[in-house]
């Protein structure tokens, strides 16, 4: 289990994972494709070339789901019991295809959970930057995780 207790977390911990992924034309055009996304600003590079940004943006879905897939080896895996939602979600730069994206997650709330004593809810602030440390993405996502289980007696 790589994941953390909710009892071991502690509020104001850092977690900068290892893990850093360059975004790739496939990723984004799969993604957009597999949920019938049909915006141009993903799948028609003619139609950037006009625009701000001068190519396709990576989906903004996708980079959410990279930035919290990203996080769980090194904070839920096999300890989260449930994801209870995501808030608070920002895009401030876009990314590219061809840009890497590096992620750090903050703990910023517990609380005990008051039906399943077994079972905390944990706040975590999910932080992307890109290749040139600009902030790229955030979210803050809460989720229900396990305590360390008491051991018995034999």
């Amino acid at each position: 289990m790589a994941g953390v207790w909710f009892d071991e977390l502690e509020v104001g911990q850092v977690f900068h994972h290892a893990i850093r992924r360059t975004l790739t034309e496939t990723d984004n055009v799969m993604f957009t494709c597999m949920t019938h996304n049909p915006a141009l600003l993903h799948l028609d590079e003619e139609y950037m070339k006009g625009t701000d940004f001068g190519q396709r943006l990576v989906n903004s879905g996708f980079t959410l789901a990279l930035m919290v897939g990203i996080s769980v080896n090194e904070t839920t895996l096999g300890t989260a019991v449930a994801n209870l939602g995501w808030d608070e979600v920002r895009f401030p730069k876009p990314l590219f295809h061809g840009d890497t994206i590096r992620v750090e997650t903050e703990v910023l709330e517990l609380r005990e959970s008051k039906s399943r004593p077994t079972q905390g809810i944990v706040t975590f602030q999910h932080r992307a930057f890109n290749q040139h440390d600009e902030l790229v993405a955030t979210c803050k996502r809460s989720g229900l995780q396990l305590k360390k289980p008491v051991e018995q007696a034999p």
